[in-house]
């Protein structure tokens, strides 16, 4: 007889992979087809294999594409069948009373059925590897340190998944619950965070979020998908004419690697409570969906936590749909969800549906919690409405209104940040008037021409901690506010139309955007031109004259009318530019003009570039004057020279991002 001080056991380790070498051979065969299949293409395209470019740092490039890609999500789902397997024996009273009264220690079983399971684990990724390395080296591929840090990612990661999946194992002694408790655990931060987003935005005025991502890390593989990443550089080829041939690769890496090893610790620390676990666990509570008597309350409370937030707006949007949710309903709602989650996770924990006599005070307590969060979101104790961040804990903030996009960081445009700041502090304050404004019968001010009209203003704010405050709301604007100092609707119109804006707005503010082309199509033609970068950029400072003139840029909040464009040119003019962040790195942008008769500096410029004609110029009115309601005139003699006017024109607002 084996010491029962023997911390492992041969035997039950080979036994264990004996028993379920159909999973691991079967893994192991379906990894075995990837580097077949490259090497089948190597054999018939030689260099030419295009997934190898740059070769043998396409090699390297290779190796961690799969390494962000697909080893995070075969270690979840394959992790999970492996622990499955050498854990089954906790599922069940008898398998569970045989193998503790072997003379084995807990610890030496604990220890052997790990390092079991952790083989079936790794065999796979060994046997896909060790084929890869082989094909790799026979064609010249072999690149060392891009298989070293893939060897490190894989093991890492093979052993945090395979730990965690370990801790979930001996939480239930459930089979069916052991697979959902595992998913759950390792996605319940994300759910979590859609769930309360959806909720909190049916209370909090202008909050749009979705998903914030605030404890992302808590989801591991969402957090590694999101952040441990391939980042490949590539040079550009040109022939002996200096034509552009193709691009090479010259270096790849992987980033945040980090925080895979950050992972692989946690594992450590899943893995010792795992232990612990195991150690004080009773063979009794084989068959149980809890098997740990303290975390019992927890399944409880939590499966009713979670089927409020999901099933009570399941059915309260069944019934009502409203931006901002009704309060009395929606508890009803949710005390009704919450009920149906605490009795079922009651049945489950029992084994019984006899869980009703008595269990009066669990049900009034989860209404009460319901209760609690519903009022305190209401009342807004939290004061998110109203949050406004201070200039010095913005790292960047992002605006889009009126279709335009637009980028403030402090310490580079203070004054136009604070004017943001202005305009999103008088919205929320104004949170009673909007809301009450926009339930009213609005249709009955169509007395007075155009007195009202709706815009959208989202505002995101990038914090210096990294948080992600989003808002977004859908104002009305009224022509008396418009006029009214100190109302959002005066700070929005001074904001947005401001020189300043309409600078920034195409980019000739000195944010480092440079024009890199553009294009431009005449309707009097039906022809369409491209544009260098030096007609691009003559285009822009024309531009910019107009805009500094009062001549383009002008927002006319109340102007809906179809009329409008009718005034503009019938051509369609795009510029587009490109902001260096890095070596090789770059940011992309686009605007979208309206050229009108009194952008007398871009039509000159236009016509200097040779790129319009006096025929050209043509309003959409006078082209096509059926849609319009007004006589064809085809052509249009402009101004023999430019003029600068006194007064300020309408104009159209260029349509794109910035920044």
């Amino acid at each position: 007889m084996r010491s029962k001080t023997l911390y492992f056991n041969k035997t039950l380790f080979l036994k264990d992979l004996s028993r379920f070498w159909p999973l691991w051979g079967g893994a192991s065969f379906i990894g075995a087809l990837f580097p077949l299949a490259m090497l089948s293409k190597l054999l018939r395209y030689g260099g030419y294999a295009g997934f190898l470019a740059g070769a043998p740092l396409g090699m390297t490039k290779l190796y961690y594409e799969v390494l962000q890609a697909a080893v995070p999500v075969v270690c979840l789902l394959y992790g999970l069948l492996c622990a499955m397997a050498v854990w089954n024996y906790l599922y069940n009273a008898r398998s569970a009373g045989l193998m503790h009264t072997l003379p084995i220690r807990r610890e030496g079983l604990f220890v052997t059925s790990f390092l079991a399971g952790a083989a079936m684990l790794l065999i796979p990724f060994a046997v896909t590897g060790t084929l890869c390395v082989l094909t790799s080296a026979a064609f010249g591929l072999f690149e060392p340190v891009g298989l070293l840090v893939t060897i490190l990612g894989v093991l890492g990661e093979s052993f945090f998944y395979f730990s965690s999946a370990t801790l979930a194992a001996f939480i239930t002694g459930n089979a069916f619950a052991m697979p959902a408790l595992y998913l759950l655990l390792h996605f319940l931060e994300a759910i979590l965070d859609l769930l309360l987003s959806n909720f909190a935005r049916g209370f909090i005025f202008g909050f749009s979020t979705d998903y914030t991502g605030f404890l992302e890390f808590l989801s591991p593989t969402v957090y590694l998908y999101g952040n441990v990443m391939t980042n490949a550089e590539y040079r550009q080829i040109t022939n002996s004419a200096g034509e552009y041939v193709g691009n090479e690769l010259v270096s790849v890496r992987m980033e945040n690697l980090w925080i895979i090893a950050v992972y692989a610790l946690a594992g450590a620390a899943l893995l010792a409570f795992a232990f612990a676990l195991y150690r004080r666990r009773q063979s009794e509570r084989a068959g149980d969906v809890v098997a740990v008597g303290w975390m019992r309350p927890f399944f409880r409370y939590g499966v009713a936590a979670l089927a409020a937030l999901l099933g009570g707006q399941l059915i309260y949007s069944m019934f009502w749909y409203d931006e901002y949710f009704k309060m009395a309903p929606l508890a009803v709602c949710m005390v009704l969800a919450g009920a149906i989650g605490y009795y079922g996770a009651s049945m489950l924990l029992a084994k019984t549906l006899r869980v009703f006599r008595g269990s009066w005070k669990g049900l009034a307590l989860v209404a009460a919690g319901i209760a609690v969060v519903c009022g305190a979101l209401k009342m807004d104790v939290f004061g998110a409405a109203g949050r406004v961040p201070e200039i010095s804990q913005i790292q960047r903030a992002e605006l889009n209104v009126d279709n335009n996009s637009y980028t403030f960081y402090p310490g580079e445009e203070d004054e136009l940040l604070e004017q943001v700041r202005a305009v999103h502090a008088a919205i929320a304050a104004d949170r009673d008037y909007i809301l009450n404004l926009e339930r009213a019968d609005l249709p009955s001010l169509a007395d007075e021409e155009a007195p009202w009209t709706h815009t959208t203003f989202s505002l995101t704010y990038i914090t210096t901690s990294g948080q992600k405050v989003r808002r977004v709301y859908y104002v009305p604007l009224t022509r008396e506010r418009l006029s009214q100092s100190g109302t959002y609707d005066y700070l929005l119109d001074r904001l947005v139309n401001s020189q300043e804006m309409r600078l920034k707005r195409i980019h000739a503010n000195g944010d480092g955007y440079e024009p890199t082309g553009g294009s431009i199509y005449l309707n009097s033609r039906d022809e369409g031109y491209d544009l260098s970068d030096r007609e691009a950029a003559a285009i822009l400072e024309a531009l910019a004259r107009d805009a500094v003139a009062g001549r383009w840029g002008q927002v006319n909040w109340l102007d809906t009318r179809e009329e409008t464009r009718g005034t503009a040119y019938a051509m369609s003019l795009s510029l587009s530019f490109r902001q260096s962040l890095d070596q090789n790195k770059f940011r992309h942008d686009w605007i979208d003009i309206s050229v009108r008769p009194e952008m007398t500096a871009v039509t000159a410029c236009l016509m200097e570039l040779g790129l319009v004609t006096s025929a050209d110029l043509v309003t959409y009115a006078e082209m096509y004057p059926e849609e319009y309601g007004g006589e064809s005139s085809r052509v249009r003699t402009p101004p023999a020279e430019a003029v600068w006017p006194e007064t300020v024109s309408e104009s159209v607002v260029v349509m794109g991002t910035v920044g």
